[in-house]
Order: C-alpha cells, then sequence, then structure tokens
C-alpha cells in the first residue's frame, strides 16, 4: 500500500517503524503586499528589519551528555539511553566452536562490509581467531582488505559448487594477525542461478563452513545489500545476525522487511537464529536528521540497539583505499575506538546471553 511520501513496500507498521515528525503545511500568502520586507517585532531585542543579521543558534552537543541527578550522574550516550561500561574482553583459552554472524541489510552502502572488516580486527585485537566471509558478488570484502578480485584462482564460488575444492584452499590470510579471508568476486553472482536447482540449497554455505567451526572462534559473513538465496544461506549458516544501518530515513523504512525474512528463516530453516543487535552506522548527531532516526530506531527496537554508534568519519575511505582495517591504518582515531567499542559491547551481550 503506498503511503503519504509515495513508498510502496510490504511488511512495514507503525509499531515497528515509528514515522518521522510530517513537515508542518506553510498557509498560503492571502495579501501579496506582505512580501516586501518590512519590521517585525521581537520581544527579546526589540523592532529590527529583516535585513538586519540574526545570531546563529547555538551548536548541538554531539558527545556524550552528563545528567545530574540526586543520587548519581548518568552518563547518556549518542543512542539517548544511559551509556554502560563495557569490561575488558579476556582472550580466549582454547579456539574453536566459531560463532557464526551476518552482517545484513538489503539496503546498499549501510557500512555492512566496514562493520565487517572492522570489528573483526578489533575482535582479532582481543585475542580472538576470526574468519570473515565474502558473499557479495561486488566482493567488496576482498578489494577492502586489498585484494585484487580478478586474479584470485579460487573463491567461495569454486568452495560452493566444485566438491573437490577444500576450505582450507580457498581462505588467504588478512593482513591482520588473527584474521583470515574467504574471498569473493564476480563469479559468485552465477551461484544464485545455479543453486536453485540443488539439493538442500538452502543449507549449501553451512555444509561448507563446517570446517571452519573447529578452527576459528568467530565468522563473520558480509552479505550481499538483497534478500536473495545467497542471504538466506548465510542466514541458514549464521548463530546470529548484526543489521548496520545508516542513520538515514530510507534505511529505516527497510528494516520492518528484513526482519520478516529473519522470523521466517528462524521458522523454516533455522531455529537457533537471533539478532545480535541493530549497528547504527555514519551517525552524526550535529543534524536534527541524525539525532531523530536515532530516536526512532531506539523507539522501534528498543535495547536490540546497540549502545555503540559509528560516527562518520573520513578515515574510513582512507584506510579502505589503504586495504587494510582503520584499527590498524589510524589505530587512534574515533572511527578505530567506535568499532573496539562494539566488539566489546558483542562480547558483553554474547556471554550475557550464554
Amino acid at each position: 500500500m503506498s503511503g503519504a511520501d509515495g513508498y510502496s513496500g510490504h511488511g512495514t507498521s507503525a509499531s515497528e517503524m515509528p514515522p518521522l515528525n510530517p513537515v508542518p503545511q506553510q498557509s498560503p500568502v492571502r495579501d501579496a503586499t506582505v512580501l516586501r520586507p518590512a519590521a517585525f517585532q521581537d520581544q527579546a531585542v526589540g523592532e529590527r528589519t529583516l535585513e538586519e543579521p540574526v545570531a546563529p543558534a547555538p551548536a548541538v552537543p554531539t558527545q556524550e551528555v552528563t545528567v545530574s541527578t540526586l543520587d548519581e550522574e548518568v552518563v547518556l550516550g549518542p543512542t539517548g539511553r544511559p551509556l554502560p561500561v563495557f569490561p575488558e574482553p579476556s582472550p580466549p583459552t582454547a579456539h574453536g566452536r566459531a560463532r557464526v554472524i551476518s552482517m545484513v541489510n538489503q539496503k546498499g552502502g549501510v557500512g555492512k562490509t566496514t562493520t565487517t572488516i572492522n570489528l573483526g580486527a578489533s575482535l582479532a585485537e582481543f585475542g580472538y581467531k576470526v574468519l570473515l566471509v565474502d558473499f557479495d558478488p561486488q566482493g567488496s570484502l576482498s578489494v577492502g582488505l586489498g585484494l585484487n578480485p580478478h586474479t584470485m584462482e579460487l573463491t567461495i564460488y569454486n568452495l560452493l559448487m566444485q566438491r573437490d575444492v577444500e576450505l582450507d584452499e580457498v581462505v588467504v590470510p588478512s593482513g591482520v594477525e588473527g584474521m583470515d579471508l574467504l574471498p569473493s568476486n564476480i563469479d559468485l553472482s552465477a551461484a544464485e542461478v545455479q543453486l536453485v536447482h540443488e539439493v538442500a540449497r538452502e543449507q549449501t554455505l553451512q555444509r561448507v563452513l563446517a570446517p571452519a567451526i573447529e578452527k576459528y572462534d568467530i565468522v563473520l559473513i558480509d552479505c550481499q545489500p538483497s534478500l536473495g538465496l545467497l542471504t538466506v544461506n548465510a542466514l541458514t549458516a549464521s548463530d546470529s545476525v548484526i543489521v548496520p544501518l545508516e542513520c538515514e530515513y530510507f534505511a529505516l523504512r527497510g528494516v520492518a522487511l528484513l526482519k520478516t525474512t529473519i522470523d521466517k528463516v528462524r521458522e523454516r530453516l533455522n531455529p537457533r537464529l537471533e539478532i545480535d543487535g541493530v549497528l547504527g552506522t555514519m551517525f552524526d548527531g550535529r543534524t536534527l536528521h541524525g539525532r531523530e532516526v536515532m530516536e526512532r530506531l531506539v523507539e522501534a527496537w528498543g535495547d536490540t540497539v546497540f549502545h555503540t554508534v559509528i560516527r562518520r568519519t573520513v578515515k574510513f575511505s582512507d584506510s579502505t583505499v589503504a586495504g587494510e582495517p582503520i584499527t590498524s591504518y589510524a589505530s587512534s582515531s574515533s572511527g578505530a575506538d567506535n568499532y573496539r567499542q562494539l566488539a566489546k559491547e558483542v562480547l558483553a551481550r554474547w556471554q550475557r546471553d550464554a
């Protein structure tokens, strides 16, 4: 059903995605004579003309806000909720029994690949053995780690479609200690067509990733921006989902459809699948729109929204060009700190739910 803004979609309800405040309509001008500059009365400064300069509005703070109460001071994070302190994670004593997480959002350009690279690198810094899976035919994850997609002899496509190819033959080092990569290129686009005729086609990725479960602690799957068969394969193989979401209105609109797909996969293919959290990315607290979207996101998803928010910084683009994570390219930058904080929060949630 088409909404007032011309958007047409399915699965969206007011309870899941509250609308932004509508812009009030301007009253039509009834008298053309009022269009010329005229003096107006301001109670604070008296009478002045429209040509006189007006002092700019005070800037809105973008950092955490401390609210004083009678008992204690509560620090509010960028999501508007009290900001908890996450403990420093301890490295695992043994590797194996990996947790598989998919980065999913059917909208492109919301930070799935950036989050996969930098969350993986942050987890590796804390001593975890991580495997990144590039499950997007565009191969952005592989390119973001410095690989040339046109020179790869073996990719995840070969692992999916050829029975004689083993996981160890395809996995390559990422350049980050403790983190490996299962690369991809445009060949993977053919797999979505070819898998249609396979038996148990939704479990193909789960089957080929089985040897990695005993070797790694965490497997992060970077999904393509669609809800097709490849994404369903990723959800079927996963224990949980992280939903990166750009803090823009159109990105917010599509999350309800994604949740419907996740619910269907949980019901029909993968009963253990759960949502680890929704991650606000490209957040700019200086804009009213960014703050409004974050407010609606928390209103719709509650505590599922991560306290950690990834703020905009040009260092993300620079690190992609350099072919390495921001945690090594600009280790002291705010972006690197954001992803280290996210890694702590993710690990804390896993321990809480264990």
